[in-house]
C-alpha cells in the first residue's frame, strides 16, 4: 500500500514537472514568436561623420554638461528606442543619463512637456559609455509618438570630447547646451548641429516601412529655414503621410552637406557609407539615390565621372534588391550660372539623368530636374527658386516643389523588383576605323601604323604640329560621314592613345569648317576613349572632319553614339558609312587614276562640287587618293 502511495505521489509529481515543463516551453515559444514578429522601423535619422573644428560644439562643451537636442519624426508609434554613435571619434564618449519627451517647438525653442519625460536604459542601466568607433541602442521603452511628432532628446554627459565628435552638422535645427547635469536650458547655448544622435525607430506593423534618402546638401536642406523642418524630404514625409495607401512609410534623411558618391567631399563618401546609411536602417523598403552634384561640379571630366557614378549606383542597387529593397533615382538638378557649371560637367550631368531616365534596372524615376529647371534654359535653374543666388541650392519654395512632384505611388508598388544588371552591350552606334577614313595620303599628315593593340591591328598617327590654324589643306583632314537616324544628342568618341599633354589634341568640325579643336585627351600612353564631340543633329546626313593638330596623337577608331558614356575596350565591329569607296575600279595595266563621289559612285563624267581621287599601281595597291574640285568646305 506504501509503495502503491509512493507511486502515486511520485508519478503525480512528474506529471506536473511534465506539464509545467510543456506549459514553459510554449509560454517561450510565443515569447518568441512575439520578438520574431517585432517590426521596427525608423521613424527619424541622419548621416553621422567626423564633425569638422568650426561646427564642434561650442562653450561649454559636451563634457559633464547637457545637451537637449530636437527631432521631428515622420511615422509615428507606441513603443521607441533610440540610437546613438561614437563612430567617428577616438576617444569613448560616457552617458550618463538619456530623456525623451514632446518638445513644444520644431526647434525654436528648448521647452518640453515635462509630464511627458521618459528615461531611457541601455542593458537596463541609465548610463553607458560608447566606446571609439561605437554605437549604442537604448532598450524600448512605452513613449506614444504623433505623426511629424517634435521630440526634444536630451543627454546628459560625462566624460566627452567636444573636439573629436561624431555627429551631424546640418541639423537646421537649434540645440541647447547648459552646463552640469540640468534639465533647466534657460539661458542655454545654442548651436545648430546635431551630436551622437542617429536615429529613433517605432515598432510598427509589418505593413509600415521606411524609405532612406541618399543625398548631399540638397537632401541636408541648405536653403531649407532652420527650425521649420521644410526640406524637400520633410515635404515628402507629411505627403506621404496624409495619403492613406502611403500614411505608414516613414522617411530617413541621409543627406550629408558637401558630399560625393565617389569621395574627396564632407564626411565618408557615398560609396562606403550606403551600407551604413540606407541598408543598414531598420524597415528599409524604398531606398532613393539623389546624389552626384558634388562629384560632377570636381570633375575633371564629366562623362567619366558620370559613369563612375553609374557604376556605383548599380552596386548599391544590386545590393539593396538582394534584401528585396525597391531603388528610385533622382535626377540631378541643374546648376548652369553656379561655380560648378561648365560644358563638360553639364555633359556629365546630362549623361548622368540620361541612365536614369532609360535604365532598367531602377525601380522608379523621380525627375527633379524638370520639376526645377527653366524651361527656357534646361541648364539652369528657375530663378524663384534660387537660395543666396548660388545657382547651385534651393529655396525653400524649390524645396516644396521638389517634394511635391514625387509621385506616392512609388511607395505602393507591389511590381517584380527591376532587373539587377544590364545588358553586356554598348548599344546602338556607328564604329570607324580610322585607317579607313578618306584622306589623300597616308604618310604625310598621317602616318598609318601597325599595332597588334589598335583596333583593326592598325592606327593613324599625326605626322606634324599644325597648332596655330585648323588646316585648310585636305590632306591634313579625316571625314567622317554619317546618318543620324532621329533628332538628338549625338557624341562622337575616339579611341586614342596620347602619351603626353603636348600631344593630345585634334582639330574638329562638324558639318562646317574645323572651327574648334578637342584638347587634353591625354592618356598616359595607353588606348582609351576620349569625346571629340557633342551636340544636338537633326535627323539625316553629316559629316565630321577631324585634322591632325599635335604630332605624336595616335587615331585608333570613332564611335558616333547617342550614348553619353564613353566605350570600353576595342568598341564594336566597323560599321558600313557613308564615305568614298576606294575599292579598286579600272585597268590593271600602268598608273589608274578615278574620281568617286562622296557617296561612292564612280564619276564618269565631269560634276560640281568636291570628289574623291584615286590613283592605284597596276596591281591595284592605292599610290594615292586626295579630295578634290571644290574646296571640301
Amino acid at each position: 500500500m506504501r509503495n502503491l502511495e509512493t507511486f502515486i505521489i511520485e508519478y503525480s509529481m512528474i506529471t506536473r514537472k511534465l506539464l509545467k515543463s510543456l506549459l514553459l516551453t510554449a509560454c517561450v515559444m510565443v515569447a518568441g514568436k512575439a520578438v520574431a514578429d517585432d517590426h521596427w522601423v525608423g521613424t527619424w535619422g541622419t548621416a553621422p561623420q567626423l564633425v569638422e573644428s568650426h561646427n564642434n560644439p561650442p562653450s561649454p562643451g559636451l563634457g559633464n554638461n547637457s545637451l537637449r537636442q530636437i527631432v521631428q519624426v515622420s511615422i509615428g508609434g507606441e513603443n521607441v528606442r533610440l540610437k546613438l554613435t561614437n563612430e567617428f571619434s577616438t576617444g569613448a564618449t560616457e552617458i550618463k543619463a538619456v530623456e525623451l519627451a514632446y518638445a513644444q517647438t520644431a526647434g525654436s525653442s528648448s521647452d518640453i512637456d515635462e509630464a511627458s519625460s521618459v528615461s531611457l536604459t541601455f542593458g537596463g542601466q541609465a548610463s553607458v559609455t560608447i566606446p571609439a568607433g561605437g554605437k549604442v541602442t537604448s532598450d524600448p521603452v512605452s513613449f506614444h509618438l504623433a505623426d511629424r511628432q517634435n521630440v526634444a532628446i536630451t543627454i546628459h554627459y560625462g566624460a566627452a570630447s567636444s573636439t573629436s565628435v561624431s555627429g551631424h552638422p546640418g541639423s537646421r535645427t537649434t540645440s541647447y547646451l547648459k552646463a552640469g547635469n540640468t534639465t533647466d536650458f534657460s539661458g542655454a547655448t545654442k548651436t545648430d548641429h546635431w551630436y551622437n544622435i542617429l536615429a529613433l525607430e517605432v515598432m510598427a506593423p509589418q505593413e509600415a516601412g521606411a524609405v532612406a534618402i541618399l543625398g548631399n546638401s540638397i537632401t541636408d536642406g541648405r536653403g531649407s529655414t532652420t527650425n521649420q523642418q521644410n526640406r524637400w524630404a520633410d515635404v515628402l514625409s507629411r505627403r506621404l503621410l496624409e495619403n492613406e495607401p502611403t500614411h505608414q512609410v516613414g522617411v530617413l534623411n541621409m543627406g550629408i552637406g558637401g558630399n560625393c558618391v565617389l569621395g574627396g567631399g564632407l564626411g565618408p563618401a557615398a560609396v562606403n557609407r550606403y551600407q551604413r546609411d540606407l541598408l543598414g536602417q531598420e524597415g528599409v523598403k524604398w531606398i532613393i539615390l539623389f546624389e552626384a552634384v558634388n562629384d560632377l561640379g570636381y570633375a575633371g571630366n564629366g562623362l567619366q565621372t558620370a559613369q563612375r557614378i553609374i557604376d556605383v549606383y548599380k552596386q548599391i542597387i544590386r545590393e539593396a534588391h538582394q534584401k528585396g529593397i525597391y531603388v528610385f533615382g533622382g535626377t540631378i538638378t541643374p546648376f548652369k550660372n553656379s561655380s560648378y557649371y561648365s560644358t563638360d560637367h553639364e555633359n556629365g550631368r546630362s549623361a548622368l539623368n540620361k541612365w536614369i531616365r532609360t535604365t532598367k534596372m531602377l525601380d522608379g524615376v523621380i525627375d527633379f530636374d524638370q520639376a526645377v529647371r527653366n524651361p527656357q534654359d534646361t541648364a539652369a535653374m528657375q530663378q524663384r527658386f534660387l537660395f543666396e543666388n548660388d545657382w547651385l541650392h534651393l529655396n525653400a519654395d524649390g524645396y516644396l516643389t521638389m517634394g511635391s512632384c514625387i509621385d506616392l505611388s512609388l511607395f505602393t508598388k507591389t511590381d517584380p523588383l527591376a532587373a539587377d544588371d544590364e545588358e553586356d552591350t554598348y548599344g546602338e552606334a556607328i564604329w570607324i576605323e580610322s585607317e579607313s577614313l578618306p584622306t589623300r595620303t597616308v604618310g604625310s599628315a598621317f602616318k598609318q601604323v601597325d599595332d597588334g593593340a589598335a583596333s583593326g591591328g592598325r592606327y593613324l598617327l599625326t605626322a606634324s604640329n599644325i597648332v596655330n590654324s585648323a588646316p585648310a589643306d585636305s590632306a591634313s583632314m579625316l571625314v567622317a560621314r554619317f546618318t543620324a537616324k532621329s533628332p538628338d544628342t549625338y557624341y562622337i568618341y575616339a579611341r586614342v592613345n596620347c602619351a603626353t599633354w603636348d600631344d593630345d589634341s585634334y582639330w574638329t568640325g562638324m558639318d562646317g569648317p574645323m572651327s574648334g579643336f578637342a584638347n587634353g585627351l591625354y592618356t598616359g600612353g595607353s588606348w582609351d576613349w576620349q569625346q571629340l564631340y557633342s551636340g544636338f543633329l537633326q535627323a539625316g546626313s553629316h559629316y565630321f572632319a577631324i585634322g591632325g593638330r599635335e604630332d605624336g596623337a595616335c587615331l585608333d577608331k570613332l564611335c558616333i553614339t547617342t550614348q553619353p558614356q564613353a566605350p570600353t575596350g576595342m568598341g564594336g565591329l566597323p560599321t558600313t558609312v557613308q564615305h568614298p569607296s576606294v575599292a579598286w575600279i579600272g585597268q590593271k595595266t600602268g598608273i589608274i587614276t578615278n574620281r568617286y563621289s562622296l557617296s561612292g559612285l564612280l564619276i564618269t563624267a565631269p560634276q560640281e562640287g568636291p570628289c574623291i581621287e584615286v590613283s592605284r599601281s597596276a596591281d591595284g595597291t592605292i599610290l594615292s587618293r586626295r579630295i578634290v574640285g571644290r574646296t571640301l568646305f
